[in-house]
């Protein structure tokens, strides 16, 4: 039996890095995305909202093969860990604290072999089997993200902030700094990344890990 494909484990450099920052080249990936805004704690909320329709997605497309859907150069695998790109309404330094406040892009990644195409039927499969949600708003879109400094956040979200001011310390200190808000020459806007690794409502506070992942740039030689 073949083994399933798990990105996790195919591409260690970029679920597990250790607890203290460094820096890797992303290479571009394609995501399934919706964006929202909002407190991510609501029930009812935009963030609930947006999970549900990246996995119902997500789960339409790994399971096309069951029903005779699936598309050229299919391959079984493990749907990839939920991921967020995050930012202030007001555009200032990212505070997780100020729940309200907040701007998110939701995503999840696609296999390579998930065209524009088979994403327009996966939205239609989800349309059909699941009456309560709206999908047509999810976009399947390529990130490049670039240059980054990258760490192993252990914890619950309300310590990022302690994290993230280490990774900032580090740019510091080895020339670079955080271009977090420069524009793509695709138009996105390079944004403070997580992937969440845990599920809060499985596991302790504690115990949770969370990828903290922010774009950089080399600072200007004096």
């Amino acid at each position: 039996m073949a083994e399933v494909f798990d990105f996790k484990k195919k591409f260690k450099h970029l679920y597990q890095p250790p607890a203290t920052p460094g820096i890797l080249q992303i290479p571009p990936m394609q995501y399934i995305m919706f964006e929202g805004k909002g407190d991510p704690n609501q029930p009812d909320g935009e963030y609930s909202k947006a999970v549900e329709i990246l996995y119902g997605l997500s789960y339409a497309i790994k399971m096309s093969h069951k029903n005779g859907h699936a598309p050229q150069d299919y391959f079984e695998y493990s749907v990839p860990p939920l991921e967020g790109l995050w930012w202030m309404r007001d555009e200032t330094m990212f505070d997780p604290t100020k729940k309200s406040e907040l701007c998110f892009i939701s995503m999840i990644r696609q296999p390579d072999f998930v065209t524009q195409g088979f994403f327009e039927w996966a939205v239609n499969e989800v349309k059909q089997k699941k009456k309560e949600v709206d999908p047509s708003s999810a976009r399947l879109v390529k990130l490049d993200e670039g240059l980054c400094v990258q760490v192993m956040h252990h914890g619950p979200y309300a310590t990022e902030p302690e994290t993230v001011t280490r990774m900032s310390e580090y740019l510091r200190e080895n020339g670079f700094l955080d271009a977090i808000c420069d524009v793509l020459p695709d138009g996105q806007i390079r944004r403070h990344h997580e992937i969440y690794l845990t599920d809060p409502r499985k596991c302790s506070p504690e115990k949770m890990r969370t990828v903290l992942r922010h774009p950089v740039k080399l600072a200007a030689k004096a």
